[in-house]
């Protein structure tokens, strides 16, 4: 039985992060163990190490909370990107931080974060730190889980956005295109796509056509609908051409990725004459109260990685598959980017209601406009 545990939260915000931290102090508390909170990610662990202490009292009141009362950072010393782009973290990195983690008498860590949070997660269990990881990312792109938290709040925002473009685009005759978060999984865009009534939806899986895209476009004003709504996420590409980043002269950092929406607004003008406009919905995704939903798995996944801990299981990802939540390893919960399946369900239904993806081979599906 582990007597003191650490929790951190690493990579983007998300919705429940705070709700986490409350089931794993107040179930922690049942079966003895203390809590001991990491602040701003495994920087935490790094230097003059920042933790805290979190007892019942310290959580009350986060169930709705957003954002992390611990911090997080998506980018430091344990990834650093090279003038190469090339992803590198040296070994001092982790032994300092594995001489702080016995200084402070930490016998296991519960690490909340997506692929890249939990690909270091991992690495600290090969070397020898108990490790159970939670499943946080609003792009909802890990594997071996069908939900991470913080994605259906995610996806209710992107809707509700849809929901307040649709009344404008109608009532001026326009195309309006939302930008959503989405490096290289589409599951923001395809299911606020679907539930918002979006008339294209754009994701990386399917790169598209942009004549296909004004085709539809155009489809729709021969049909007597005299606007369309188009969802785009940030990682969707052209067929033929790279993905989009955005402009920057930071050179210590990865490249972002953004502006998908801006060059189908200027391509859309140009290719149809019709005005087009673009919103980039960006980190309003991703702050916020949680849904109700989140709140509760959120509240499971932390519940549940503790028991782990408990029974002395380490090294694994708590999961949720065909609703229940179990363990998987964190090895493969990392190894591959969940991504949407061209062929499979949701791609169907958006299909056969007459949603198009811009794809080169559209023609072949029957879409009504």
């Amino acid at each position: 039985m582990y007597k003191t545990i650490g929790i951190l939260t690493g990579g983007g915000d998300a919705p429940g992060l705070n709700a986490v931290i409350r089931a794993v102090v107040k179930t922690a508390t049942g079966f003895g163990m203390r809590v001991i909170g990491i602040e701003d990610g495994f920087e935490g662990l790094l230097g003059e190490t920042r933790t805290r202490p979190l007892s019942q009292s310290d959580v009350r009141g986060l169930l709705p909370r957003g954002g992390t009362i611990l911090g997080t950072r998506n980018r430091g010393r344990f990834v650093e990107h090279t003038v190469e782009g090339l992803a590198t973290t040296s070994k001092e990195v982790y032994d300092e931080a594995l001489d702080n983690l016995s200084r402070l008498n930490l016998d296991a860590l519960v690490v909340l974060g997506g692929e890249g949070t939990l690909t270091i997660a991992a690495e600290f269990d090969q070397l020898g730190v108990p490790v159970v990881g939670v499943p946080k990312t609003i792009d909802n792109d890990l594997a071996c889980t069908e939900l991470t938290f913080g994605f259906v709040t995610a996806l209710d925002i992107a809707t509700e956005a849809l929901d307040r473009l649709h009344t404008t685009a109608e009532s001026h005759d326009r195309v309006m295109i939302l930008e959503v978060m989405g490096r290289n999984a589409g599951w923001i865009a395809l299911h606020s796509g679907i539930a918002g009534g979006a008339d294209v939806i754009l994701i990386p899986e399917l790169p598209f056509s942009m004549e296909s895209v004004a085709h539809k476009v155009r489809a729709r004003d021969e049909g007597g609908s005299n606007f369309s709504i188009i969802v785009a996420a940030e990682g969707a590409v052209e067929a033929g051409h790279d993905q989009i980043f955005q402009v920057s002269g930071d050179k210590e950092h990865a490249p972002r990725l953004g502006g998908i929406a801006q060059y189908c607004t200027t391509q859309l003008q140009t290719q149809t004459g019709k005005e087009t406009r673009c919103v980039v919905l960006g980190h309003l995704q991703r702050g916020g109260r949680p849904n109700a939903f989140d709140r509760m798995l959120a509240t499971t996944y932390g519940a549940h990685s503790v028991r782990v801990l408990a029974e002395g299981k380490r090294g694994t990802m708590v999961a949720l598959q065909a609703g229940d939540v179990i363990t998987v390893p964190i090895s493969e919960a990392v190894a591959n980017v969940k991504t949407v399946p061209p062929d499979g369900q949701m791609v169907r239904t958006a299909r056969d209601t007459g949603i198009s993806f811009g794809a080169i081979d559209e023609g072949r599906y029957h879409a009504s406009t």
